[in-house]
C-alpha cells in the first residue's frame, strides 16, 4: 500500500504542475489577447516598408534645457497608467513631487522651475479634456509660453499609446454606461469649437448611463468612432467637424493618412497590448529608465465583454480607420523593437570584439615583456661569465 500511495503522489505532481502552468497561461494570456504574441521570432512578418529614419528612433532630451514631452492621451487606450509611470515611475535627478491627495505632480528641471512634462498629471488639462494633435500643436506652445514666460526655442517631443480597436471601443462603451462623459472636451479647431450641428451629442441629460452597446453603436456622431484617428490627425486639412466640407471618402483617405503621418513623426508611440515593449522603446528613445517594469493586464472591462462575430464586425466597420491605423502601428512598433534589439546586439558583439582585441593586445604585451626580460637575463648572464672567464686566465 505504501507503494501504491507513494507511486500515486508520483503521478500527481506533474499532473498538477501541468496544470498550473495551464490555468496561470489562460490567466496571462486569455483567448483573442495579443499580449502573448511575438514569443518567437517568426511570428511577425513586416508588412510595411519603413525607412531605417522611420525605424530608428533616439532622442537627445535634454531635462535640463528647454525639452518637453508632450503627452497625447487618447482616452481607453491604457493612458492613465502610462501617464502615472511618467510622474512616478521615472529614475531622476530630480523625481515629479507626487503629493498624496492630489492628482497631479510637480515635475520640473533640475535647478530649474520649470516643467520638462506636459501631461494630465502634471500640467493638467491645460489645453482642455483629452486635448487631440490639432488642439495640442496649437495650444501646447502659447500655454508653456504663458507659464514660464520665455522661449521659442523649445523642442515638444509628443507621444501616445494605442489600442487594439475593437478593445478600445468596448471599453469606451462600458465607461460611457457607467456614466462618465468627456462634454467639457473643447475639440477646438482652426480657432473654434464645433457647433451643435456639426457635432451633434448622442444622449440627452447629464449622462449616457446605462446605454446599450447597439444604442452606442447606433450614434452616428459618437466621437469613440474612430477616435484614434481623429485625435491623431491635423483636422484642419478636412474641414474640422464641417462633413460637408468634402465627400466622406476623401475624408476619410486625408485623415488616415494624416493620423499615419503624425504618429510616424511622434517622437514616440506605444501599444496598449505590448507593455515591456512600449517600455522599452520609450527608454531607449529618451535615454530613461523606469524604476520598476511595466505589467501586461489583460483582465480588462473589454476583455470581460462577450460579443458575437456579427457584433465585433460591426464594430470594425464602425472603426474602419482606426483598425487600418493600427496594423500600421502595430507594424511600425514591431519594427522599431526588431530594428532597436538587432542595433543592441550588433553594439554588444562589437563590444565583445573590442574586449578580445583588448585582451588579445594585452597578453601580446606582457609575453614580449617576459621576452625581453628573459633575453636581458641571459645578456647579463653571458657577460658574468666573460668576466669570471678573464679574472681566471688573470689569475
Amino acid at each position: 500500500r505504501r507503494d501504491t500511495r507513494r507511486s500515486n503522489k508520483v503521478i500527481l505532481v506533474p499532473i498538477l504542475a501541468v496544470l498550473f502552468v495551464m490555468i496561470g497561461y489562460q490567466y496571462i494570456c486569455p483567448a483573442g489577447s495579443n499580449s502573448c504574441h511575438l514569443r518567437t521570432r517568426d511570428k511577425f512578418t513586416p508588412r510595411f516598408n519603413f525607412s531605417e529614419r522611420d525605424l530608428l528612433r533616439r532622442v537627445d532630451f535634454d531635462i535640463r534645457g528647454d525639452d518637453v514631452i508632450v503627452f497625447l492621451h487618447i482616452q481607453k487606450t491604457g493612458g492613465t497608467t502610462f501617464g502615472r509611470h511618467l510622474v512616478r515611475n521615472i529614475r531622476l535627478e530630480k523625481p515629479c513631487d507626487c503629493r498624496a491627495g492630489q492628482k497631479r505632480c510637480t515635475c520640473h528641471r533640475p535647478g530649474k522651475e520649470e516643467s520638462w512634462l506636459f501631461s494630465r498629471f502634471s500640467t493638467g488639462w491645460s489645453c482642455g479634456l483629452h486635448a487631440d494633435w490639432t488642439e495640442l500643436t496649437s495650444c501646447v506652445p502659447a500655454v508653456m509660453g504663458r507659464k514660464e514666460a520665455k522661449k521659442n526655442g523649445r523642442n515638444f517631443y509628443y507621444i501616445t499609446l494605442l489600442r487594439d480597436p475593437v478593445s478600445r471601443y468596448l471599453s469606451e462603451w462600458k465607461h460611457v454606461q457607467r456614466g462618465a462623459t468627456w462634454k467639457t472636451s473643447l475639440h477646438m479647431c482652426d480657432g473654434r469649437a464645433p457647433t451643435q450641428d456639426e457635432l451633434p451629442a448622442c444622449y440627452s441629460g447629464d449622462d449616457w448611463s446605462g446605454v446599450t452597446l447597439r444604442e452606442f453603436m447606433d450614434c452616428p456622431s459618437n466621437l469613440a468612432n474612430n477616435r484614434q484617428v481623429r485625435m491623431l490627425a491635423d483636422l484642419s486639412l478636412v474641414g474640422c467637424y464641417n462633413l460637408s466640407f468634402m465627400s466622406e471618402s476623401e475624408r476619410s483617405h486625408i485623415l488616415l493618412s494624416s493620423a499615419k503621418t503624425n504618429l510616424r513623426n511622434m517622437a514616440f508611440f506605444g501599444l496598449t497590448e505590448f507593455q515591456r515593449k512600449t517600455q522599452y522603446l520609450f527608454e531607449r528613445t529618451f535615454r530613461l529608465r523606469f524604476i520598476s517594469a511595466f505589467t501586461q493586464i489583460n483582465s480588462t472591462r473589454a476583455a470581460g465583454v462577450d460579443v458575437d462575430e456579427d457584433v465585433r464586425r460591426r464594430i470594425d466597420a464602425l472603426n474602419f480607420l482606426d483598425v487600418q491605423l493600427y496594423e500600421y502601428a502595430k507594424d511600425l512598433f514591431l519594427q522599431r523593437f526588431q530594428f532597436a534589439r538587432q542595433q543592441e546586439r550588433q553594439r554588444e558583439r562589437l563590444r565583445r570584439r573590442q574586449e578580445r582585441r583588448r585582451l588579445r593586445e594585452q597578453r601580446a604585451f606582457l609575453y614580449q615583456r617576459r621576452q625581453e626580460g628573459g633575453e636581458a637575463e641571459e645578456e647579463d648572464a653571458t657577460a658574468t661569465t666573460e668576466d669570471y672567464t678573464s679574472q681566471v686566465v688573470r689569475w
